[in-house]
This record gives structure tokens, C-alpha cells and sequence, in this order.
């Protein structure tokens, strides 16, 4: 599989160098991924009032201003003060878009983590999710041109797939961004930064435009737990998006979990377990962190977890040619679900295909026997369609792939 060079939007050559040869000099100290409070400190450490702390995170996560200029609520002279100081907005920013014929769009999204630095992460824009509702994304997508943004708005509803590491460290054998490795964990104002960034770029009207969120970008949350709820905590307070429109997903990091359970219903998204298998054994050889954590460990893990009203809690589940996708485990998934005692719902997703991946997609009809016997066995079922497989946007390959 290679990514077609026409399908890739080339920003200015400056822009991108700064990825590979960042600038020296003085550090910078960005404001973005600092919540109100933090901004009205700084803000009274000024000499000026705190409510200026009130106007500084409007302007940086409703306004998603990207410029200490382009804050006009703050004083001229304050802003000023700021840059002297060294402040910078200093948001994520995207440095090179891929575009598929579906319409999904994957990013490299740039985050410094300092002066002397800078790395990019990847972020994906799904135009109707990954559903397969009849006549979503690839219709609308060609109806308005092939165009972006808000002059191409013609979705209904929209998912943002957001990274919470540089890499990542679970080492799961069907995933592409496992061969990084973990290279270090994003700040909460770098997983933020990506949401605002495609928010912005979509022109997106948040309370108006439907759009969900999900945490299964590069890396484990769950190992990056404090940046990572530190994160949702900005997109709810401040950026004024519902945590019941974001879905995190672990590979079954049980503190994580354990320290889930105890978030309050008003900044927890919704839970998503990357099962993967019918079992310990198979689940252990293709993902090794189920030989510290087992499915067991796992599901009493998640048994803490205080649901919201007709809330479930979503078993992710890739099916790889002839090592899950056999009808013994469709049987063994469904008495699985049903051993848990949790409302549960399974999601399928065929396996992605990467280069040094050593399995297969599922053989034909597969897919459809694996779901039509969970839901013979009364498991509520879905399949995810996959999403931008041509610009490797979809799950499980997010490697920072930029070759043509």
C-alpha cells in the first residue's frame, strides 16, 4: 500500500522544517493547555485582573485564535507584555494533510515539546464516522468538490480519532504504530491542540455541529492517564464539548481503569476495551500486555465503572484472517459478553493491512458470519467501516507515514 503523492496538501517548505530543524533561541511558554484558573494566575501575576483569565481561554478554545494578535479582548499593551515575556499561544499546529477518497483526512500534527525540538503527532478526520451509513462520507465528500472546511460541510455528523502519545508502548503485533515504540507522552495541551487545530481547520460550531471524539490515536491513554484527562477536562470546561461525545479506549491498563472508575460523570467519556480476542491465550500472543492484565483482571476492572443511563460499555474487536475471526470465537466473544454482567456492545473492525505486519484480513464472508452470530447470541453488534485506508488513516495504522 503506498499514499498516492496527489493526495497529499504541502504547506509552506518553512512550516515543515521546523519538524526535522526547529528554531533556537529564548524558549517560548505556550498559554494553550492552560485552563482558566491557570490563565487568571498568570493573568494576576500581570497586575491585571482575573477575569482577563476568563477572556484569554475563550479567545484560545472557543475563538481558537492561533496568535497573541489575533486576541483583540485583551489590551494591546497587555498582549505586548505577554510576548515580552516570552508567552506564545503556541497551539499544535498541522503541518501536512493527507486526503482519501472517502473523504477522511489524516494529519501530522506538529507539538514542541520545547524550544530546541518538535515532533509530529497524528490526528484523523472521519466526515460521518466509521459507521457505514448508506450514503455517507464518500457521496458528500464528492458532492461538495473535494473541498475542506466549512465551505464542504455537507456531513451530518463527524469523529476525530486524537493521539495521546508519541508512539507507543502496549506492542500490539497487528498495529503499525506499535513499531515506533513509545517515544514520550503529549502534554494535555497537545492532545487538546488537536482537537482545537481540526476543529478550526473544519470550521466547526461547537453546540451546533454534531462531532465525537474518540481516544484511539497513537499510544495508550491510560499510560499518559494525567495529560490524557487533563485534556478532556480542557475540551469540557473550555472548549464547551460533551465528554458523552468522546469515547477513550484502552488495551486493559487496569489502574487506569481503576482510576477511571472514580472520574465524576461530568468530565468521563465513554469507555471502549481493545479485546481483540475470544481468549487469553490468543489474546496474550497478540497482545502482550494481556500476560500482566488478562481479560479477567480487565473486565472486574471495568465492573467499578459507574454507567450513565443506557450507557455500554464497548468491546473494540479486530478480526485477523484465521487467528480471530473463526465461528468457535464469535461463540466464545458472545459468552464472554454475557459472563461480564456489563451492557456491552461489540464493535468489529477487519484488520488494517501495514507493511511488516504479519497477518491477514479476514477471509470473505468472515466478517458477516462473525457478526450475525453475535447478534444471534443477543449481543448488540457493530462493524466499523474502515476509514481512510489509502492515506493509512485507519485503525491501527497511524505511523507517521509520509513516503508517497
Amino acid at each position: 500500500m503506498s499514499v498516492d503523492s496527489s493526495q497529499l496538501v504541502h504547506f509552506d517548505a518553512a512550516k515543515l522544517a521546523k519538524v526535522s530543524a526547529p528554531e533556537t533561541g529564548p524558549s517560548k511558554r505556550p498559554l494553550f493547555g492552560l485552563d482558566f484558573e491557570a490563565l487568571a494566575a498568570r493573568m494576576v501575576e500581570l497586575g491585571e485582573p482575573a477575569w482577563r483569565g476568563k477572556q484569554l481561554a475563550e479567545a484560545l478554545y472557543r475563538q481558537r485564535v492561533a496568535t497573541l494578535d489575533e486576541v483583540t479582548t485583551l489590551p494591546l499593551v497587555l498582549r505586548q507584555k505577554l510576548a515580552k515575556q516570552g508567552w506564545e499561544v503556541g497551539r499544535p499546529e498541522i503541518v501536512q494533510v493527507f486526503q482519501s477518497v472517502d473523504g477522511t483526512e489524516r494529519y501530522l500534527i506538529e507539538c514542541r515539546s520545547g524550544a530546541t525540538s518538535a515532533e509530529t503527532v497524528e490526528t484523523v478526520w472521519m466526515p460521518e464516522g466509521d459507521e457505514g451509513e448508506a450514503g455517507d462520507g464518500t457521496d458528500s465528500f464528492e458532492a461538495a468538490g473535494g473541498q475542506t472546511g466549512a465551505a464542504a460541510k455537507n456531513w451530518r455528523r463527524a469523529t476525530i480519532c486524537v493521539s495521546s502519545q508519541v508512539g507507543c508502548a502496549v506492542n500490539c503485533k497487528f498495529c503499525l504504530t506499535a513499531k515506533l515504540g513509545l517515544q514520550r507522552n503529549l502534554s494535555a495541551g497537545e492532545i487538546t491542540g488537536q482537537v482545537i487545530a481540526v476543529l478550526d481547520r473544519q470550521g466547526i460550531e461547537v453546540g451546533r455541529d454534531r462531532v465525537n471524539l474518540v481516544f484511539m490515536g497513537m499510544g495508550e491513554p491510560f499510560l499518559n492517564y494525567d495529560n490524557f484527562m487533563g485534556a478532556v477536562g480542557l475540551l469540557v470546561r473550555e472548549a464547551g464539548l460533551s465528554p458523552q461525545r468522546m469515547t477513550v479506549s484502552t488495551s486493559g491498563i487496569v489502574p487506569g481503569i481503576e482510576r477511571f472508575a472514580e472520574e465524576p460523570a461530568d468530565v468521563r467519556p465513554k469507555l471502549a476495551i481493545s479485546l481483540n480476542a475470544p481468549n487469553d491465550a490468543i489474546r496474550a500472543e497478540i497482545m502482550p500486555i494481556n500476560r500482566k492484565w488478562n481479560i479477567e483482571a480487565v473486565i472486574d476492572a471495568v465492573r467499578g465503572v459507574k454507567l450513565r443511563p443506557r450507557e455500554r460499555v464497548t468491546f473494540e474487536y479486530v478480526l485477523l484472517g484465521g487467528v480471530t475471526d473463526k465461528p468457535e470465537h464469535a461463540r466464545e466473544v458472545a459468552r464472554l459478553a454475557r459472563r461480564t454482567g456489563l451492557p456491552v456492545k461489540v464493535n468489529l473492525i477487519a484488520w488494517n493491512p501495514g507493511p511488516g505486519i504479519h497477518y491477514e484480513m479476514p477471509r470473505e464472508g468472515a466478517v458477516d458470519a462473525f457478526r450475525a452470530a453475535l447478534a444471534r447470541a443477543g449481543v448488540p453488534v457493530y462493524l466499523r467501516r474502515p476509514r481512510g485506508r489509502d492515506i493509512y488513516a485507519a485503525c491501527g495504522q497511524l505511523k507517521r507515514t509520509v513516503e508517497g
